[in-house]
């Protein structure tokens, strides 16, 4: 048995991609529309997983968009939660979630311990951030920052 990927509903490709791409900095590896069954899947994998992703090496992030009905409505999707959450291992998670804040992405759970953030795409799933190695000393001004909102 081999891990595939992880899928996640969209309801907007462009703000989807501008999160998970020019924020998240991961990189798009392959796309497919499917004209009949209305819907785009867009596979994505970490910086450091793109060329083993592009051979099927690693699991990787299927965006799935469900094109918008007769009526140009696209579904809701609610409670992201409910499959629980992406990790996702980072060099510097200080430097990565003040990256992140500065992109106006909201640091839900702070990464106070130096070690372990939480923040949400736009569609409302869950990325736990986690330190490569050893935990960072703690450090302001993530020590002192709450907690926002859910993860």
């Amino acid at each position: 048995m081999q891990y595939l990927h992880t899928m996640v509903r969209i309801k907007d490709i462009d703000e989807s991609l501008d999160f998970y791409c020019n924020k998240m900095g991961m990189v798009e590896i392959s796309r497919m529309e499917n004209e009949g069954g209305r819907f785009t899947l867009i596979f994505l994998a970490g910086s450091d997983d793109a060329q083993a992703a592009k051979v099927n090496k690693v699991p990787t992030l299927e965006l799935t968009y469900n094109w918008p009905d007769e009526q140009g409505k696209t579904e809701d999707y609610t409670g992201g939660r409910n499959f629980g959450h992406l990790a996702y291992r980072v060099d510097n998670i200080y430097e990565t979630c003040q990256k992140l804040m500065d992109a106006g992405v909201t640091i839900n759970r702070p990464p106070r311990d130096g070690h372990m953030a939480f923040i949400k795409s736009p569609d409302g799933i869950s990325f736990e951030l986690l330190q490569r190695g050893a935990h960072l000393p703690p450090a302001e001004p993530w020590v002192s920052m709450k907690n926002t909102g859910s993860w």
